[in-house]
């Protein structure tokens, strides 16, 4: 997969993260796997947490489309609140 579908792929789901991650092209979207990764294990923290979890995990929904968008568009915008952590080196 190229630097695009592999951004794009990673922000689908936990297993297209992994599709993305074991099949994609990690060097070139490095930024995209780490931008959904972090969303995705916000969310599923978030998931854990009673009556107002949902509200985070809708903000981490939120997150992985604008993160989608950006891999669609080819751009490397960081997504709110979660786009500074850095998970992958």
């Amino acid at each position: 997969m190229d630097k695009k579908t592999t951004g794009i792929v990673a922000y689908i789901t936990w297993i297209g993260l992994l599709i993305a991650f074991i099949a994609g092209d990690k060097e070139g979207a490095k930024f995209h796997l780490n931008q959904a990764l972090v969303v995705w294990i916000a969310g599923l923290i978030c998931g854990f947490i009673p009556l107002i979890g949902w509200i985070g995990s809708l903000f981490c929904l939120v997150c992985a489309i604008i993160g989608l968008i950006s891999a669609i568009n080819g751009t490397e915008k960081e997504v709110p609140l979660l786009g500074k952590i850095k998970l992958l080196k």
